[in-house]
């Protein structure tokens, strides 16, 4: 650790852990609601755990990006944080409402905690993954405003790199993007098209240039490749990844209402989307190939070439798989959908927050060189299990979708099943899912376990300083 403001990330790192375990634990009674609706119920209906679920993932991978950027800005900008202060006091206020919001939703009945919020004033509530009161959104645009002043400020007085300047668009382009949240239009069609200004703009857009910032800063950090060599990677990326983000948007405005012509720019431009991604795969790979020196902390590298490859999968494969209107038309909200989502957000976000954490938490608690190789086998082990069950979840998706379609969507004679009867034929698969949601539980607790493993027993190689990186 170069500077002394790098350990406010501690925190924000240790939050974004502890709201990823609620979320697993929500995701696993989800799980098992699907096959037993009556589990949880009434205290916590399914409708309730999906809401808690969603959110705590947005919400642990902002975390997450708050801590990397305190950790990583500092260093790319060979200075000290602009106002430590600032960010520990932000910390609290955003865990504060982030507590705060989770127990509205599970100890208030939704419209009562909208009239306890008097969202009447400003109704922006009811809305998926904006589910947030209104006060709430607002103290997360003050969250975002002093983290991008503070960011930005350490910048503006140090040196100014690729990877700083490719982090703080994402981030600036992150709270603009969530402004649009509190635009609800009575118009179905019109809230629609603008609640993707969110959604989509957030996930295949400005959150891919905060993904690639990342990526490129440990790779520059765990194999000493020249700089100018991953930025010039870096730019390319991040220029293709806005292209086909920014109007594969209109993948999403097939059914709504909008103009016909979305039809051919929401495929076309959605079909490119995987292309960053693949292109995230070589980058990765070609740099840890032409590596100038075997960093002691291996798992941080397994992690970054992890994150490259099942990013490309779930948002680039399984994106692809059913982004083309004409196959939409058929797939559209099935299992399918889901499947994309889950092993997208796991494979771009959730491990490139793992990835950063595994880099760094060593660093932060005195091991520069990272844990001891003890801890190291322990989340490689967590590593491969969360990768396989989230591959497993995917195909149990994935099959279930497929089936989704035969038996409920392309059948256009009274031979379709009604929705409910599909469900039912799908219970298979939905054991299938539940089985590998406990296994990817049993990965993230070993990864938990890695940091405290060798914890009093620190080899004198691990506590040698890194040499310095171009």
């Amino acid at each position: 650790m170069k500077y002394t403001s790098q350990l406010v990330a501690k925190p924000y790192f240790i939050m974004a852990l502890i709201l990823f375990a609620g979320q697993i634990v929500f995701g696993l009674l989800m799980g098992i609601q699907y096959i037993d609706g009556d589990i949880g119920f009434p205290a916590i209906p399914f409708n309730v755990a999906r809401m808690v679920h969603v959110n705590l993932l947005i919400i642990w991978i902002l975390f997450g990006f708050m801590g990397a950027s305190y950790y990583l800005v500092p260093e790319e900008s060979e200075t000290e944080l602009f106002s430590p202060r600032l960010a520990r006091i932000t910390f609290w206020v955003f865990a504060a409402a982030a507590v705060a919001t989770v127990l509205g939703y599970l100890l208030v009945p939704y419209a009562e905690l909208a009239r306890i919020t008097q969202n009447h004033l400003l109704p922006t509530m009811g809305r998926e993954f904006l589910e947030q009161p209104t006060i709430t959104k607002f103290g997360i645009v003050l969250v975002c405003l002093s983290f991008i002043f503070n960011i930005g400020m350490t910048i503006l007085k140090g040196r100014k790199t690729v990877v700083n300047m490719v982090l703080i668009t994402g981030l600036v382009g992150l709270a603009v993007f969530f402004l649009f949240s509190f635009y609800n239009p009575v118009n179905l069609a019109l809230d629609k098209y603008f609640w993707w200004f969110v959604v989509h703009l957030w996930v295949e857009g400005v959150w891919e240039l905060i993904l690639g910032a990342i990526l490129a800063f440990v790779l520059i950090k765990v194999t000493g490749v020249d700089r100018e060599h991953i930025e010039k990677w870096l730019y390319l990326i991040i220029a293709m990844a806005l292209i086909s983000g920014l109007i594969g948007m209109g993948h999403h405005y097939f059914w709504i209402g909008p103009p016909e012509y979305w039809l051919w720019m929401g495929s076309v431009f959605s079909a490119l989307e995987p292309v960053p991604f693949f292109m995230m795969v070589l980058f990765a790979f070609k740099m840890v190939r032409e590596r100038r020196r075997q960093h002691h902390n291996q798992v941080a590298v397994t992690w970054a070439l992890g994150t490259s490859v099942m990013a490309f999968l779930g948002a680039g494969v399984w994106g692809f798989i059913h982004t083309l209107a004409p196959v939409n038309y058929y797939t559209h909200a099935t299992q399918l959908t889901a499947a994309h989502g889950h092993l997208a957000f796991f494979g771009a976000y959730a491990m490139i927050v793992m990835c950063i954490i595994s880099y760094a938490m060593p660093i932060l608690r005195g091991r520069p060189q990272g844990n001891p190789v003890s801890a190291q086998k322990v989340e490689k082990f967590g590593f491969w299990a969360m990768c396989i069950a989230m591959s497993g979840i995917t195909l149990a998706l994935t099959v279930a979708g497929a089936l989704q379609v035969a038996l409920q969507r392309i059948p256009e004679s009274g031979e379709a099943l009604s929705f409910m009867a599909t469900q039912g034929e799908l219970m298979g698969m939905y054991w299938v899912r539940l089985g590998f949601g406990v296994l990817f539980a049993l990965g993230l607790v070993a990864y938990f376990a890695s940091f405290f493993v060798g914890a009093k027993t620190v080899d004198v190689e691990a506590r040698a300083p890194l040499p310095e990186t171009p």
